[in-house]
């Protein structure tokens, strides 16, 4: 039949670019599964009472040329002024060999958290580096990678402090009044909910207190160099812990704060090669001692070795042991910034330091001239100290500022009776020129030639005792990678290494490994969102403003709630501050005494540790044998708490694949005893178009938009964890000390640095909602359950199906359980996850919710060929099961409990095992059509723990 030219314009195709399956692989899949239609698999599938069959409202799909043509006019109207605002945020140069190469590489960026250490050694090696130049730039002999932004790296320091401090009586925490004012919002506001007192003095008034630590900004939040030798001593004589926020270009020069003392250093690493983007995202930094490594929060990366005695990189104990500790864990922290730690430490592995010193230098030598400048004119400067940062006491703001507008730049104009400029690495000779005019006036008569003689000849700007005379960056790998293309091949290196989507499925279950489009990653690069500071005046951000407004109104209409708080930049953020909320509302009504928590024993390990974070008491709520929360246990846990229940946390569908029927009567017995529904929004890919978490009761949600609107994982971050909430929690959510946005949380604390969150990112979750629109968005639900219930079908011949639901249905995810096959074989789930890596797939998630099982969701974006190669990989693994279940293969020697399998077993002169090398290495022929292959055998997780080391080895420990 002919299409009308109409129909021919109808061009929707991105509906069709981001689902999988074709029309016939989705017909394929329903006869296999048993279902006429989908609209009848997910009647099947999802309880009637929770269906809701009202359109979003988001309207009709857009082509992504008219979505990015839309969203550049909306970032047109973004201003990119000049910043010299500063307060932890600068302008730099990404190299572009990093951008390119990196940013918009989806080797990079699509890849998951490397918990499957053997297939992902590159990011592993990045993330290493970047832990050798914290450590080196600290003084510090142990680090993290990473943590989300400096502010709240503050905030887990002070947590930190007081569960190593000896000093168990004080239950103050000292802040310096020069830290950066983001920083002492959110540290405050952490502080609260943790029961400690918060003290913001002058630095020096610090010895006049009993505290269990103390926080200093080195530089000062305007810019003064402080020596903090006597003031950290003071701290610790009263066995207080000494944290330092620090500026790490700043660390090029000056004296490490390890070398001065401090117990903890933090900080952001943005400035080294990643933009401003708003706000985000960038890796913060952390550095402690070596005996605080059981508190250290975030990620740690360590070397063991594997099973041929090589160095292997793992991550070490911190990662597992925040979901095993639950409500005793030291941070409810999950997603880390591993991408943009990885773009900092490519960073500085290409600059190396002599590079690094020359960035540096420069930036302080132009700080010099015009600090100089301005007090040759009698201009008064509030220190006589500074690395990159002046601040201009004047009497004349107004008139300044109205000439920096005029001029196209944005000093910091927040601090009373003074003007502050920040210079970067972006700065030249012609910006300082212009600064002059700024301040002074035409005519001012000032060279920056002249002056620089003058600042050549030496200036006391960096006390002679604070100068560094430590080396920094020795390690070979900084000193090795500095032409473009030793650069560019040192990175493929690395990304070959790493198994990601642009490879195959990543059938992670809980995590939502979906297609990352294109299209929705083009607008992160544009300079109008990528280049804009955090606090920037409203005006010059109309474009971001709209935007961000476009989403959180599609947010409420997908969500069913009334408003939404884009500020928390990752899940676990997004669940402390929905809890935030839920608990000043009580207290709002005279109810703070509600302070317990509802916890299904299947939750997330972050949803406890978010509860204790905000001091509440966590009851674990039991699960029938069906996976479902045991609503007996529910209603007597409930009446149990009476008038001191806050809320339940649930997650839905549950964590374990399927979709609980009584979910609307779990929130009518909380609501009944005058609590509130908190639902985890991880499992959001399995309602949206459907139903919603407002429509079936609950009250708040975080939503990962890193898994169901489409932000890559990036190697393990960045994420975005905004909150949606009902209109009588909305004057609850998170505030801004810096930028004041919403007048109902005006005066509520902050949960992370910036007040947008990771903005930079959002553009992401934009283009994704706005290519599928209505349509597309249900669609997606949809085809996200059919290929779990296909897959799900399909396994069930040789593996057991741990939890269904309703008509023998499970969600968007299934869990496969072999425990019973390994009582008859001996085979583990985690032999079935490495052996999985020899047929080119990352492993399903292990031991998650349930110890001994597999949790698998294949998302919307996997075609049938996709699947069906997962599955015949999976029945390929049960036959070699059933080899050693009949005693054809030992339980010693099978090709199970040797996976994987490298290039080094293929070239082993001897091969003594009881199957081919073929079988080891090539299981399937599309294995051997395409191979990817592991660059170390498995690796050993215990000698890892128990021999923690940190630091970067030898180029040649890795087998180069």
């Amino acid at each position: 039949m002919t299409q009308s030219l109409f129909e021919l314009e109808q061009n929707n195709a991105f509906i069709g670019r981001h689902i999988g399956p074709s029309e016939q692989e989705v017909a394929d899949m329903l006869a296999v599964v048993g279902a006429d239609s989908l609209d009848d698999l997910i009647k099947q599938t999802v309880p009637a009472s929770i269906l809701n069959d009202q359109p979003l409202g988001i309207g009709a799909p857009r082509t992504e040329q008219e979505a990015l043509g839309y969203l550049k006019t909306l970032a047109d109207q973004n201003k990119v002024f000049k910043s010299y605002i500063g307060m932890g945020y600068h302008d730099t140069h990404v190299p572009l060999v990093i951008q390119r190469n990196v940013l918009e590489n989806p080797g990079w960026y699509t890849a998951y958290t490397p918990y499957q250490p053997e297939i992902a050694q590159g990011r592993l090696e990045a993330l290493l580096n970047f832990q050798q130049m914290t450590q080196d730039l600290t003084g510090l002999p142990l680090a993290s990678a990473s943590l989300l932004d400096e502010a709240t790296a503050a905030a887990e320091a002070m947590a930190l402090a007081r569960r190593v401090s000896k000093n168990k009586k004080a239950n103050i925490f000292f802040i310096a009044d020069d830290v950066h004012p983001q920083t002492i919002d959110v540290v405050s506001e952490r502080a609260e909910h943790y029961g400690f007192d918060i003290k913001v003095a002058p630095a020096e008034a610090v010895v006049e207190h009993d505290v269990f630590g103390a926080l200093f900004q080195y530089p000062s939040t305007t810019g003064q160099i402080r020596d903090l030798k006597a003031l950290i001593a003071q701290v610790q004589s009263g066995k207080g812990i000494a944290c330092v926020a620090a500026d790490i270009l700043s660390l090029v020069l000056l004296k490490a704060p390890g070398e001065l003392g401090a117990d903890v250093v933090l900080g952001n690493a943005q400035r080294f090669g990643v933009p401003m983007g708003y706000g985000g995202p960038h890796a913060a930094f952390f550095a402690t001692r070596d005996e605080h490594k059981r508190s250290l929060p975030g990620r740690i990366i360590g070397v063991s070795k594997d099973t041929r005695g090589r160095p292997a990189l793992r991550m070490a104990m911190q990662t597992r042991e925040q979901h095993i500790r639950r409500e005793k864990a030291n941070s409810n922290i999950c997603t880390a910034q591993v991408l943009l730690a990885n773009m900092s430490s490519f960073y500085a592995v290409y600059h190396g330091p002599e590079g690094l010193k020359r960035i540096a230098d420069r930036v302080h030598r132009l700080t010099d001239i015009l600090a100089l400048g301005l007090q040759s004119k009698g201009v008064a400067l509030k220190h006589d100290t500074w690395f990159d940062t002046i601040t201009v006491e004047t009497a004349d703001k107004d008139a300044i500022l109205a000439r920096a507008e005029a001029k196209g730049a944005n000093l910091r104009s927040d601090l009373a009776g003074a003007l502050g400029v920040s210079l970067s690495e972006t700065t030249t000779r012609g910006d300082v020129a212009e600064l002059f005019d700024i301040f002074l006036g035409e005519g001012h008569g000032l060279s920056v030639d002249s002056l620089d003689a003058k600042a050549a000849a030496g200036t006391a700007s960096i006390p002679a005792g604070l100068v560094r005379d430590t080396a920094i960056l020795e390690h070979e790998v900084f000193n090795s990678y500095h032409s473009e293309t030793e650069m560019l091949r040192y990175i493929h290196k690395l990304e070959m290494k790493d198994l990601a989507l642009n490879y195959g499925m990543i059938s992670l279950g809980s995590c939502t490994m979906k297609l990352n489009a294109t299209a929705e990653m083009v607008p992160v690069s544009w300079p109008e969102f990528a280049r804009i500071h955090p606090f920037a005046p409203l005006s010059q951000t109309q474009g971001y403003q709209k935007m961000i407004g476009e989403l959180e109104s599609w947010l409420v209409k997908i969500t069913g709630y009334d408003a939404i708080c884009i500020q928390p930049n990752s899940g676990a953020q997004g669940e402390y501050a929905g809890l935030l909320a839920i608990k000043k509302y009580h207290e709002s009504r005279g109810e703070g005494h509600r302070d317990i928590c509802l916890i299904p024993s299947s939750a997330h390990g972050t949803n406890p540790a978010s509860a204790q974070m905000a001091n509440m008491k966590v009851v674990v709520v039991a699960c029938d044998k069906r996976g479902n929360i045991d609503m007996v246990d529910l209603k007597a846990k409930a009446e149990e708490a009476g008038e001191n229940l806050s809320c339940i946390m649930a997650t839905y569908p549950s964590t374990h694949g399927v979709y609980e029927e009584n979910i609307r009567e779990v929130c009518e017995i909380v609501h009944g005893f005058g609590g509130q529904v908190y639902m985890d929004g991880a499992n959001m890919n399995a309602q949206v178009g459907i139903t919603s978490p407002g429509f079936i009761g609950s009250d708040v949600s975080h939503l990962n938009l890193h898994k169901t609107f489409a932000i890559p994982h990036g190697g393990g971050g960045p994420g975005m964890g905004p909150i949606g909430v009902k209109a009588h929690l909305a004057p609850f959510v998170a505030g801004h000390a810096v930028v004041k946005t919403d007048k109902e949380s005006r005066n509520n604390g902050a949960v992370s640095a910036a007040p947008f969150g990771s903005a930079s990112i959002l553009p992401i979750s934009w283009m994704y909602i706005a290519m599928l629109g209505d349509e597309g968005l249900k669609r997606s639900t949809q085809l996200a359950i059919l290929n779990a219930n296909y897959l799900m079908r399909s396994l069930a011949e040789d593996y057991p199906i741990l939890y269904t639901g309703r008509n023998d249905r499970v969600a968007h995810e299934c869990i496969v359980d072999i425990r019973p096959l390994k009582e008859t074989s001996g085979i583990s789930e985690m032999d079935v996850a490495k052996r999985l890596n020899d047929f080119g797939f990352h492993a399903p998630t292990m031991s998650f919710p349930v110890a001994g099982t597999l949790m698998i969701e294949p998302t919307e974006s996997e075609s049938k060929v996709e699947i069906d190669r997962f599955i015949h990989a999976m029945k390929q693994i049960r036959a070699e099961m059933r080899k050693v279940e009949s005693g054809e293969w030992t339980l010693e020697d099978n090709p199970l409990v040797h996976a994987p399998h490298t290039q080094d077993d293929v070239m082993d002169s001897e091969w003594n095992r009881s199957y081919s090398r073929e079988l080891a290495v090539f299981p399937s022929e599309d294995v051997r059509r395409s191979k990817f292959w592991p660059t170390v055998n498995r690796i050993d997780d215990v000698y890892g723990d128990r021999n923690l080391f940190c630091s970067c080895l030898p180029t040649e420990a890795y087998g180069e």
